[in-house]
């Protein structure tokens, strides 16, 4: 899985119609800055409104997946996450003059084919993963769906599938690393059941589907009749059914083609959890309805864990800044270096390491036979990782200092002692104002709470400059 955040190249527009409205669409994924994530801008509609991917902005379900914000609706937008987090695309805008991606063949193919003709972009930040605490599951005992996600150093996502269905009996699929989507899930296509096509066709619930866009499956005897009246439906000349129960002889790609599809889908839904995911994610029976509200519980315990879990914090994994790179920034020298470098840095967040060592000069006095790290000590590196989330707001961050103003509600929960590494977080508690910033700074050591407070700063300009 990468490292780091990653765009593409240059605008790429793919073109078609949607599945469920019928409207033809011009879809371009546009190159954003880091941390700006994946959002829709409807251009057809006043004002251009954006919309976030997120679970929250979920408004229906009915055979896809679609969400809306401020009055404007993106329908159908699985797929099109799907392709993304398959190529761990983590900051693109989507373009759109109509209300649907287009469906093109029914799967994340083109999309995959177009995004990785214009190349990717490796951006300097890190990814934002979401590690997996604990065991999550969600089930639906009437639809008899079970999704889980377990702790795991990696994404990986397995399928099964039973519809009681002769045709298709019982499949699963599975990628053990998300650089198999590409090649062996993107290229999978949607699919229905006969009775279903018939049913949403009659009551123009897929304007935009025909034979070359799904693959429909057929698990009963169909007489020539209605073999006729699907061909004029669909504008066709004549359909057929192949001995394994596909309409107008369709060629699978793969054998268990519908499970992998619903893999495809379910990266595609839990892409609205709003940060890549590192979990084992096992789902049984899934659709839109039980991916989404998954993903809601999972956003829920991402909120949740945040607010008071210790960062994850790899020593192999590359820096946002090294120490060289952190101290060009911030004025501080020996010995008051309190910080070793930034391992995150977003724009609210910011998150810094420092490695304690007995060979610190206060700890001949503090003490000399208990050492001790000492509290002011622990604030000051608290308040220099700040300092780089402050001077990160403004564009010529050397031409400005950071002060100090105020510190409120510290709290120092456990003792800091040579050896041990403080992992410091800094977060936003409200917008910048009159370069006034103020955070909720936390300090971590072996995943518990050493020491928090509340920290208030000035961003000034340095005189004459």
């Amino acid at each position: 899985m990468n490292t780091k955040q990653h765009t593409i190249k240059d605008k790429v527009t793919v073109s078609g119609v949607g599945l469920h409205t019928g409207a033809n669409c011009n879809m371009s994924f546009i190159p954003q800055d880091v941390n700006f994530g994946i959002k829709f801008q409807r251009v057809d509609l006043p004002g251009q409104p954006i919309v976030e991917a997120d679970v929250d902005y979920v408004v229906d379900l009915s055979r896809g997946t679609t969400i809306e914000k401020d009055g404007a609706r993106v329908n159908t937008v699985e797929h099109t996450l799907a392709a993304l987090t398959g190529l761990e695309i983590d900051n693109v805008l989507i373009q759109l003059d109509g209300p649907e991606p287009p469906i093109m063949d029914g799967s994340s193919k083109m999309f995959v084919d177009a995004l990785s003709e214009v190349g990717l972009v490796e951006q300097n930040a890190l990814r934002n993963y979401f590690v997996v605490p604990e065991n999550i599951s969600y089930k639906d005992e009437a639809r008899q769906v079970e999704i889980a996600a377990l702790p795991l150093d990696d994404y990986r996502v397995t399928v099964m599938v039973d519809y009681n269905s002769p045709v298709l009996g019982s499949q699963h699929a599975s990628i053990t690393d998300i650089k198999q989507f590409p090649k062996e899930i993107a290229a999978c296509r949607t699919f229905c059941f006969l009775h279903e096509l018939e049913m949403l066709k009659a009551n123009n619930l897929i304007k935009g589907g025909d034979l070359n866009n799904a693959i429909v499956i057929v698990d009963r005897v169909v007489k020539d009749e209605e073999l006729d009246y699907l061909a004029k439906l669909f504008n066709k000349q004549k359909v057929e059914v192949k001995k394994e129960g596909i309409l107008n002889n369709v060629e699978l790609r793969y054998n268990n083609e519908p499970a992998r599809h619903k893999l495809l889908d379910v990266i595609g839904d839990l892409t609205l959890v709003g940060r890549p995911l590192k979990a084992q994610i096992l789902a049984a029976r899934p659709g839109h309805a039980a991916n989404v509200a998954f993903a809601k519980k999972l956003k829920k315990l991402m909120k949740e864990t945040s607010k008071s879990a210790s960062p994850v914090y790899d020593p192999s994994a590359p820096p946002v800044y090294d120490v060289k790179q952190v101290y060009k920034i911030l004025p501080h020298s020996h010995p008051f270096k309190m910080i070793d470098k930034i391992i995150h840095l977003e724009d609210t967040l910011v998150v810094g390491v420092k490695n304690v060592t007995i060979n610190e000069g206060f700890f001949t006095g503090h003490f000399a036979d208990n050492p001790v790290f000492p509290g002011v000590f622990q604030i000051e590196g608290m308040a220099q990782t700040g300092g780089i989330l402050a001077l990160s707001t403004v564009d010529d961050p050397e031409n400005y200092w950071a002060y100090f103003l105020a510190i409120e509600n510290c709290r120092f929960k456990k003792m800091i002692v040579p050896g041990d590494t403080i992992i410091y977080k800094c977060e936003l508690l409200a917008p910048i104002k009159r370069g006034i910033i103020k955070m909720q700074g936390q300090a971590f050591v072996a995943g518990q709470l050493a020491c928090e407070a509340v920290m208030t700063a000035s961003i000034v300009r340095k005189p004459g400059v």
